[in-house]
């Protein structure tokens, strides 16, 4: 075995230095040195945010090759750095906002359990967004899956917490079951886990049983179909959403969903590239429309912060699969924009929940009426974050949107002109209910709400990141031009 094959995994070799050196001071750090676990973690992991970042952002790294390592399992390329480098940023902004919650007095001590599991789910997105070849994509999902559930548990003194563990792992090991189902007839159909082989194999059509191979992918999607929410798999997102801690919440609706919708595009586009009109087209002109409607129906209905961002992340879920069925480099690259203009504005979003629950314990939608007047910083950076998953230019969710719709409409069928019509119209119920929170905050009548209070410094830094994302990301196209540039390449 040639081991220089692993220099080739330079992110998630770097990625488990960090994990390591965390491990370390959280095993051999005195009682006394402990309260600085987290800023260690926030710090080691910011400068290997910066170090991915600096290799992605360069003028060299768009003309750069993929590169293939063991025997073609895995891959690396430009456009997988800067999706790495996506999630990592959502990443670190998750860690600042922990810092607060991890420094309670019932999380203190297992507080270096939380960046190290999830350091490791991340090593796990790492790997399935590299495998090109299924045994390791189930290894790197299996790895992102199986801690996650640990981390909804975190909070062992709130059975909500324990609810939402159970649901979430007896949902993930369901989906990974169907998921493995729908391989096994891959593999049946076609005599290889490779997706280049199994893609040439469904090119060549020779001895392949189409609606057998139609069957297999209909496993396929449902088995993703759980990881990323999309209706009918959506049932344990609400629950688990608002029975997990704040900051687990927040790392599943935006890290977790990212990594999986990047799976899933590779996936479809590499191993079931050549059956898109035949077969998965049409199914994801269904999910997606489902998706979308219920998710925004079902959000006007919450009055629970954490169960309304949870329907209205079904509905982005839906959004986010445009890029895919629009299958070309603009569609690609729509995608990799939107979600990480939806890393800043659900993250701000949550930002401010995060902060109010950890002064009040309150998330109760009523509770914010009159937040302006007791918090008006908060109220701006909600308003902010509202406007932005509402697509209301000139903040980037409005060019997100935009460019995901302009992606898709590229395909030119009549079909996709249809469903981006009724995403467009969907667009409006989803801009009534965000409203609803603005309502709440700046028109209703302070009524037993939320009295003043100051932030940990943490938590401000976080939402100050946000809120600059937000809107820089909407007035600098070179963010957008960079991602169509190496998604061309």
């Amino acid at each position: 075995m040639d081991y220089s094959q692993f220099l080739a995994m330079k992110q998630e070799i770097g990625l488990l230095v960090v994990f390591v050196l965390i491990f370390l001071n959280d095993t051999f750090l005195p009682a006394r040195a402990q309260g600085s676990i987290g800023k260690i973690c926030v710090l080691l992991f910011g400068l290997f945010t910066a170090w991915g970042l600096a290799m992605g952002l360069c003028p060299e790294a768009c003309s750069h090759d993929a590169v293939l390592a063991f025997s073609g399992m895995y891959e690396t390329s430009p456009v997988i750095l800067n999706i790495k480098n996506i999630l990592n940023v959502g990443a670190l902004i998750v860690m600042i906002q922990g810092l607060r919650w991890a420094d309670q007095e019932m999380i203190r001590i297992r507080r270096g359990e939380f960046y190290e599991l999830l350091l490791i789910t991340l090593f796990g997105m790492y790997l399935m967004i590299s495998a090109r070849h299924f045994l390791l994509f189930i290894i790197g999902l299996e790895t992102a899956s199986l801690p996650l559930a640990a981390m909804v548990a975190f909070d062992k003194h709130r059975y909500e917490s324990h609810e939402a563990a159970v649901k979430y792992i007896l949902t993930a090991v369901f989906s990974s079951a169907i998921f493995l189902m729908g391989l096994s007839f891959v593999y049946g159909l076609t005599g290889s886990l490779y997706f280049s082989k199994i893609g040439a194999a469904v090119a060549a059509g020779s001895g392949i049983d189409l609606v057998g191979l139609i069957i297999a992918l209909a496993f396929v999607i449902s088995g993703m179909g759980f990881k990323l929410s999309l209706v009918p798999f959506h049932l344990w997102t609400a629950d688990v959403y608002q029975g997990a801690p704040t900051p687990v919440t927040s790392y599943l609706s935006v890290i977790s969903k990212g990594s999986a919708a990047f799976a899933f595009l590779v996936i479809l586009w590499q191993v079931f590239g050549e059956i898109y009109s035949e077969a998965w087209e049409w199914m994801l002109y269904a999910l997606i429309i489902i998706t979308i409607t219920v998710g925004n129906l079902f959000a006007i209905r919450q009055r629970n912060m954490k169960r309304f961002l949870a329907f209205s992340s079904i509905s982005q879920a839906g959004y986010i699969m445009l890029g895919v069925i629009a299958f070309n480099n603009m569609g690609l690259s729509a995608l990799m924009y939107y979600i990480l203009v939806y890393i800043f504005s659900n993250l701000a979003a949550f930002g401010v929940i995060g902060a109010i629950e950890n002064a009040t314990g309150k998330v109760s939608m009523d509770n914010y009426n009159g937040l302006y007047k007791t918090n008006p910083r908060l109220a701006f950076t909600m308003m902010l974050a509202m406007f932005s998953l509402a697509g209301i230019p000139p903040f980037a969710g409005f060019f997100s949107k935009f460019f995901i719709f302009t992606s898709a409409i590229n395909q030119g069928s009549v079909a996709i002109y249809i469903l981006v019509l009724i995403a467009l119209i969907n667009t409006i119920i989803s801009l009534y209910y965000y409203l609803l929170v603005v309502k709440a905050m700046f028109i209703n009548q302070e009524d037993g709400g939320i009295a003043s209070f100051r932030s940990a410094c943490s938590e401000r830094v976080a939402m100050w990141i946000c809120v600059a994302g937000i809107i820089f990301l909407g007035i600098v196209s070179c963010f957008y031009n960079h991602l169509l540039t190496i998604a061309g390449a």
